[in-house]
């Protein structure tokens, strides 16, 4: 029988798992819906155990689907939205919902590390998305509950707990909760004692690591036939950048999903950057990557959706945008809806359109928006180069990759090719290649990226209009501190 190994990402709006083969073929793909609440102005949790029975759910379709028949799941892997807090008691059951990665109801924890230990800590900017943070939070504000904590966890660690009974953390995501040290590759808990945190921390493990087996309670409801091996995993952005075979320090990832990210990869080298450039450890073991966050790069096209065009596809939104000129007709858009992570590291800064006239169409302010959102990663690709990084190309994935005009809009503005993958699965490849390599079908995960990844198509800039473009970008870059304050009283007075 033909072995297969499965990619689970556990996203923010959904679980899906991809069925592949050794030859990188994806057989399958399945989503399950996912629950999100938010209570409150700021606040984004989810149930953990919600992720759990979409996972088997999504399991279940998979192996029972005519793609696998007569196919072997030998194993499987993770990836998973960044940052989140799940904190279990002794029994192994969740205190409470989860406090997700875009929750920034936690400004005050952020201030009390500051006050410690200045902008940032274990080389990232001290920011609420972090998971820190939200620790402070619910010790602050939930004592009850903080006092029955066992362990600390992220999202895709506890899926991986209820497949298999062992509790684990791997380095990509440890990174991101601004407990890890990646010099030593230790959890730095000085810095959690100062903060009344002792004796929570997971193990650390590297991605590609098999943690143990679908539990033998489980396997049979899964529909597995044989012992499937689980391997680590790894956050989302690093199985992003493995899935789009980013994996030399001279490439970079461009990811429109809800939220935006631009990531250059580093080899045996940790950087403190500035400007809220990020610093993690990569899934591939003794590798790093720097990484710039737009909170609201697809969540933008999503509102523009809701509020402009209803009715319409994302596909007839950008044929829209395409009939707006360049720097639509001197109409800009700036992506804060969810406040902003790189450059600015700001919470409470708002959205703007700036240059608005009675001549705008909807395509204009359609094409406002993309341009505003490659805008804000464009910020992300020249903070890099600043910094001495030399990116020779961007593969782009998620929504900006969908649409040709994107791409070549993404080329031109980037200034730098942009490669489009013949198949983009996203994290969930990622995933999946860290098991098919825990497995050992390759020899290491060059290899498998090789034999996996193929570009379909390369974008070149247009350097005439690049230059055009960078006069919009000049412009764009002074709105956030011309509206910082005005948005913050406007808060102030609409609470």
């Amino acid at each position: 029988m033909e072995e297969v190994v499965l990619g689970i990402d556990l996203g923010t709006s959904a679980i899906k798992i991809i069925a592949v083969n050794h030859q990188g073929e994806v057989l399958d793909t399945v989503s399950e819906p996912l629950e999100l609440f938010q209570d409150q102005p700021g606040y984004s949790e989810q149930n953990p155990d919600d992720w759990y029975e979409s996972t088997k759910r999504g399991i279940q379709r998979i192996t029972s689907s005519q793609m696998l028949k007569n196919k072997i799941v030998k194993g499987l892997s993770f990836s998973g939205q960044m940052h989140g807090l799940i904190i279990l008691d002794k029994q192994g059951k969740p205190l409470r919902r989860a406090i997700l990665w875009n929750d920034t109801r936690n400004s005050e924890q952020c201030r009390q590390i500051k006050e410690i230990y200045g902008e940032r800590l274990n080389y990232n900017p001290i920011l609420e998305g972090f998971t820190l943070p939200k620790m402070l939070w619910v010790q602050q504000h939930e004592p009850d509950i903080w006092e029955q904590v066992h362990v600390f966890m992220l999202p895709k660690d506890y899926l991986r707990y209820c497949l298999t009974d062992q509790i684990h953390m791997e380095y990509s995501d440890a990174a991101s909760t601004l407990l890890l040290n990646p010099q030593t590759n230790q959890w730095t808990k000085e810095v959690g004692a100062r903060f009344n945190i002792h004796d929570i921390y997971p193990p650390l493990v590297h991605s590609h690591e098999c943690v143990g087996y679908i539990k033998s309670s489980l396997a049979k409801e899964l529909g597995f036939e044989s012992d499937v091996a689980v391997y680590a995993g790894g956050g989302d952005n690093a199985c992003g950048a493995i899935g789009a075979g980013v994996i030399n320090d001279k490439e970079a990832l461009c990811s429109v999903g809800t939220s935006g990210v631009v990531l250059n990869v580093e080899y045996n080298h940790v950087t403190a950057y500035d400007h809220n450039l990020h610093f993690f450890n990569h899934s591939i073991p003794d590798t790093y990557y720097a990484m710039g966050v737009t909170l609201a790069a697809g969540y933008s096209l999503n509102w523009l959706k809701k509020t402009f065009f209803e009715n319409d596809s994302f596909e007839t939104i950008l044929k829209n945008a395409e009939t707006s000129k360049l720097g639509a007709n001197g109409l800009l858009f700036a992506p804060y809806l969810a406040g902003e992570r790189t450059p600015h590291g700001d919470a409470q800064i708002r959205g703007s359109f700036i240059g608005i006239s009675g001549q705008h169409t909807k395509a204009d302010f359609a094409r406002a928006v993309v341009e505003g959102i490659t805008y804000s990663l464009y910020d992300s690709i020249k903070l890099m180069r600043e910094a001495g990084h030399e990116i020779n190309s961007i593969t782009s994935i998620g929504g900006g990759a969908k649409s040709k005009f994107w791409l070549q809009l993404q080329a031109d503005i980037f200034n730098m090719e942009v490669k489009k993958l013949k198949h983009e699965e996203g994290p969930s490849m990622g995933a999946a290649m860290l098991a098919a390599y825990g497995l050992g079908w390759y020899a290491s995960i060059e290899a498998c990226v090789a034999s996996f990844i193929k570009v379909e198509e390369i974008f070149k800039p247009n350097k005439e209009k690049h230059q055009q473009y960078k006069k919009y970008h000049d412009i764009y870059q002074r709105i956030y501190h011309q509206t910082k304050h005005l948005t913050e009283d406007l808060l102030k007075i609409s609470k």
